[in-house]
């Protein structure tokens, strides 16, 4: 019987990444920089290179230059982050959660990819976060294969992630899903969305849902929409979501701010940034077993027949009318 990989699919030949308008500092140059990437690809393929998307989300995380609505972080409203990333690869994203948004020391941050992988992301974490020295908040490297129902509860159970944890005075859950370039094979995408609605149900969330505040962030950079498509469709039927919108910092003396755009646009219109939460009424919905029929809707507004969701189309759209506009 073969083996699938999915980071050495057939004829895989990609090559090292970098944005313009992104500045590694020295202590990330060799891990995420054109050598790291390298020897991490031919050791890691597709989970060793540093994805478009990922730089997109970097900027969101710590682009003091931008005011960003929603932003990553409502400091008003929370005091204890539990931010995990899935498909976390490389560990850049989750090297950026941590010297921008969890600053405190109650924070916890889950750095998550296959349990083939997993070596990779703490050796990059460990040379990246101790070169810039002690942080507060706490970062850890767990196995999690998308649809893998065992590998997400026990992330729940280590962490308290559980409404029976009387031994918790203050229950911990999840306050953050980010997830960074992940939408690309088909044959993925039902396997992560399967486990975005694992993670969005309790025990790591409350289980009344009017008091939880998880969002999911979401980076995601267009490649082939014939098939990518797919996963918006149905994700949307699980999931209120919005792109990121920003603007240049007002400047002192400058009487009129900048119009708000779409995070994305500045770079190469292709990138977004999406900022989901889970419908409270899905929570009752039945999930089905076949990955197909979720892809297709079934099971979602507590039905069986096919159904799908508009957002992602119309966000389209209306991208298009912003780009006529411009012109």
């Amino acid at each position: 019987m073969n083996f699938y990989d999915p980071n050495f699919p057939p004829n895989l030949a990609i090559s090292p990444s970098h944005h313009p308008q992104l500045t590694l500092v020295s202590s990330s140059e060799n891990v995420f920089g054109s050598s790291g990437q390298l020897e991490a690809i031919r050791n890691y393929g597709i989970a060793g290179r540093v994805w478009e998307a990922s730089y997109s989300m970097l900027l969101y995380l710590g682009h003091n230059d931008w005011d960003f609505d929603p932003p990553f972080l409502d400091k008003k409203l929370q005091s204890m982050n539990t931010i995990l990333e899935l498909g976390a690869g490389t560990g850049i994203v989750t090297s950026g959660i941590v010297e921008t948004v969890a600053t405190c020391e109650q924070d916890v941050v889950i750095s998550t990819d296959l349990p083939e992988v997993c070596p990779l992301l703490e050796a990059n974490l460990r040379e990246t976060l101790n070169r810039t020295g002690p942080r507060c908040c706490t970062v850890h490297v767990r196995p999690l294969t998308w649809g893998n129902v065992h590998h997400a509860t026990e992330i729940g159970k280590e962490f308290g992630l559980a409404m029976s944890a009387v031994d918790s005075v203050e229950p911990r859950y999840l306050t953050h899903i980010v997830c960074s370039d992940l939408v690309y094979f088909p044959e993925l995408l039902a396997p992560l969305l399967r486990t975005l609605i694992q993670l969005s149900s309790p025990p790591f969330i409350p289980i009344l849902e009017s008091e939880h505040g998880l969002k999911i962030v979401m980076s995601y950079k267009i490649r082939s929409l014939a098939k990518e498509a797919a996963f918006f469709s149905a994700f949307g039927l699980w999931f209120a979501f919005e792109p990121v919108v920003a603007r240049p910092n007002t400047k002192k003396g400058e009487a009129l701010q900048s119009p708000w755009s779409r995070f994305g646009t500045s770079l190469d219109g292709q990138d977004f940034i999406f900022v989901a939460r889970r419908r409270p009424e899905s929570m009752a919905w039945g999930l089905p077993d076949d990955d197909q029929k979720l892809l297709d809707g079934v099971g979602a507004w507590g039905t069986d027949s096919r159904k799908s969701d508009d957002t992602f189309e119309m966000l389209l759209l209306m991208g298009l009318d912003d780009e006529d506009d411009n012109k």
